[in-house]
């Protein structure tokens, strides 16, 4: 008997299924995207238990005949495109002919429809793969699809769905991004009954309201740029709209809703110079180009996209969102910009080995650090000039004695920049960078080596949570415990912190705990365990590390020092920028011309 043997068209289906179909909100795509190709006006969508027990999608768009419902629960039959040429300019949001095939091989599917000329509608069913006959039926023009019970034949792969909240959130998103892609159509959702959204067609700014939210839409900036047979339009928030965490950025190439690392990177470098490292953009913005310029079949949740002419998408989106803001900055001056929320408080001396930074040190070396240096010390000038030397030398040691790479601190400039002296000169120190460095490798290490430490809150930190966020933390409970977080769910739109790991501590808790269920919610569980760990990391460092314009004292500016000296890496920053930087004692002559 040959090793190798052909697998029945069922299980094929099946295991396509798995690349198309993850939970209710992948069906639920499949079929709004067949609604628009149809040229839907009016989309109404049903759920029961967040789509688990019934997900239904109605349109008025064209229907069907009955000889094109066979074909249309085949695989690989599509209405959409014919040839390679077709599959290289596509211009449908569907087109690799799965969708249908792969949902009914997983659940129970009822489809009725009815073209504008045909006299009566027809139905047609299909039920684990398995097809029935068409029969006439009642139905206006249009087509409604009912799938249900998803995955009741395959058990295990039943098992991984979420709770009904949790894929109603997902649901809900889906739904969302597709409202945002056609202002010019109707949109409804229903849930286990009860009205969620109506949307009546309009333009794209009523739109945006309607489902960003009227924050958003009053802080964006609205943009229409073409050049090149490009045109980005839509709108870009302004920076006093940043957010913690990437939850309401949009973006849709030729009306596709896309994750797309080169749009994402241009918008990054448009915004840079105006949002803080962790504070992120909002915006919503549609691409348009040639199918040509674009490959869309790149994966099959289609979310994923090429550009052939990568180099001029990426010029274009920087300079016209970079108009766009600066168009706004004009309007609005500098209140456009508005400081960000710092850190909590600080307390150096509240663990007896571990300073507000985070920064642990053994009892003997700590005390050590912070020892004043014996005998007097020469101060050039008197009175004023004395007093503020004494007020900072208390703590520092003598350099004379004791040689350390990094020196002692002197000084802090403007709540930015450490300043400290050793044999060489001066060394500048960006406190932020440097400690964001320190936090991230100790989070890498203490995640090897599964040994995060948890801190319990006193009192926990609540905050109100989208759909989504409570999803999350219902879904990867076991995710967030890894990294140190106890998450509770207080109610269907509210969080509670109750422990972080020790070394965050200090942290804005909800920033932090926003910023971290958004990255776990787009890499996914497992995921950004491995591959996308650095991200995760970076994330909780920069949300933990001391924000700027913290004032230290001269002991946590030492402890700082020392713990640059004992990390790896400690130079450069998450984001490859410098964290310190040498002036020796000849630099220094040659700006005042000494010697000369």
């Amino acid at each position: 008997m040959p090793a190798i043997r052909l697998l029945p068209d069922t299980l094929i289906s099946q295991i396509a299924a798995g690349e198309v179909v993850e939970r209710p909100a992948s069906v639920l795509k499949e079929l709004l995207e067949n609604s628009l190709d149809a040229g839907a006006t009016e989309i109404s969508v049903s759920l029961m238990q967040g789509g688990i027990k019934q997900l239904k999608v109605t349109d008025d768009g064209g229907g069907m005949d009955a000889e094109d419902l066979p074909l249309a629960f085949a695989r690989h039959a599509t209405s959409k495109i014919a040839s390679l040429d077709d599959l290289e300019q596509v211009r449908s949001l569907g087109f690799r002919g799965e969708a249908l095939a792969s949902i009914a091989s997983v659940a129970r599917i009822a489809l009725t429809t009815r073209t504008g000329r045909a006299p009566h509608a027809w139905s047609f069913s299909a039920e684990g793969g398995v097809q029935g006959g068409a029969q006439p039926a009642a139905h206006p023009g249009g087509t409604s699809v009912e799938v249900s019970d998803l995955y009741f034949n395959t058990p295990a792969r039943r098992k991984f769905l979420r709770t009904e909240a949790t894929e109603f959130g997902h649901c809900e998103d889906v739904y969302q991004r597709i409202a945002l892609s056609r202002p010019d159509v109707a949109f409804s959702l229903r849930h286990n009954g009860r009205v969620i959204s109506h949307l009546q067609a309009g333009d794209a700014a009523r739109r945006v309201a309607a489902v960003a939210g009227e924050e958003f839409a009053g802080a964006a900036r609205a943009l229409d740029e073409n050049s090149s047979g490009l045109r980005l339009s839509g709108f870009a928030g302004s920076p006093s709209f940043s957010r913690s965490s990437r939850d309401a950025q949009f973006a849709f190439v030729n009306g596709r809703f896309v994750r797309d690392k080169l749009l994402a990177h241009a918008l990054r470098q448009a915004y840079h110079d105006m949002l803080h490292g962790d504070r992120h953009a909002a915006y919503v913005l549609f691409l348009e180009l040639d199918p040509l310029g674009v490959d869309v079949n790149v994966h099959p949740a289609k979310t994923e996209v090429r550009f052939r002419d990568a180099r001029a998408i990426h010029q274009f989106v920087f300079h016209a969102v970079s108009k766009a803001l600066s168009g706004s900055a004009a309007h609005t001056g500098a209140a456009a910009v508005q400081p960000l929320a710092l850190a909590g408080g600080v307390n150096f001396q509240r663990l007896p080995y571990q300073s507000s930074l985070g920064v642990a040190q053994p009892e003997a070396a700590y005390q050590a650090m912070f020892t004043p240096p014996p005998g007097p010390v020469a101060v050039p000038g008197g009175g004023a000039a004395r007093r503020a030397f004494e007020s900072i030398r208390e703590g520092m040691p003598a350099q004379a004695e004791t040689d350390t790479p990094l020196g002692y601190a002197i000084a802090q400039l403007h709540g930015i920049y450490v300043l400290a002296q050793n044999r060489q000169g001066l060394v500048l120190v960006d406190m932020h960078a440097a400690h964001e460095r320190i936090l991230y490798e100790k989070l890498k290490g203490a995640l090897q080596a599964q040994g995060m430490s948890m801190q319990k809150l006193l009192i926990p930190v609540t905050f109100n949570a989208d759909r989504l966020e409570v999803a999350t933390v219902e879904e990867h409970s076991g995710v967030l415990q890894q990294l140190g977080f106890d998450v509770a769910l207080l109610s269907p739109t509210a969080l509670a912190v109750r422990a972080v790991p020790s070394m965050l501590a200090s942290a804005d808790i909800a920033e932090l705990a926003h910023a971290l269920l958004r990255e776990v919610r787009e890499y996914g569980g497992s995921r950004v365990l491995t591959e996308h760990q650095h991200e995760l990391l970076s994330t909780m460092a920069c949300h933990g590390a001391v924000r700027a314009h913290r004032a230290l004292s001269v002991a946590e500016m030492n402890a700082l020092l020392r713990e640059m000296e004992l990390t790896e890496r400690s130079g450069q920053c998450n984001h490859g920028r410098p964290t310190w930087y040498q002036m020796s004692m000849a630099d220094l002559d040659k700006l005042f011309l000494r010697g000369r």
